[in-house]
């Protein structure tokens, strides 16, 4: 289990624990069960790369504590 910190500049830091197997998608639909926000609204971001839903955490190398940024679309 990783923990992964997204921030999205507006004051909301979500902290959420996942598998490094588990998809990005996944990750956003853990994101917004902690936000109420809807999961294909959220976007995720590292400096200018967006991540893709399809592609697996342990593929863009994110590992435990990283901080990623929380965008809404």
């Amino acid at each position: 289990m990783i923990e992964v910190v997204c921030n999205d500049r507006l004051g909301k830091k979500v902290r959420v624990k996942c598998n490094p197997q588990d998809s990005i998608g996944d990750l956003k639909k853990l994101i917004s069960a902690q936000t109420g926000t809807r999961h294909d609204k959220i976007v995720l971001k590292k400096w200018y790369t967006i991540f893709k839903d399809h592609v697996t955490l342990e593929d863009y190398e994110i590992h435990d504590g990283m901080n990623l940024e929380l965008y809404y679309q």
